[in-house]
């Protein structure tokens, strides 16, 4: 199977989301290399950046159909075979 470097940025604008969100990301939690999150309480959206080594189509097509969620990933060039 062949993976890829990808950073997934994710605005959360609805909070009732983030209970799904999550949950997603910990079935997929294999994959993560590393996450961050910003409350950005002034205009109450959370920004969460996760960075993964996954095959291309992984998660990134579950996390853009949470209502709630604008999601965009940016793969690398780089690619690897598990």
């Amino acid at each position: 199977m062949e993976t890829r470097v990808a950073v997934i940025s994710l605005i959360v604008t609805q909070p009732e989301a983030v209970e799904e969100l999550n949950a997603i990301l910990h079935t997929y939690s294999s994959y993560i290399i590393g996450r961050m999150g910003l409350p950005y309480r002034q205009k109450n959206v959370n920004i969460i950046c996760v960075a993964i080594d996954a095959p291309q189509d992984t998660m990134s097509g579950k996390l853009g159909l949470l209502a709630g969620v604008n999601a965009k990933t940016a793969y690398s060039n780089v690619i690897a075979k598990e």
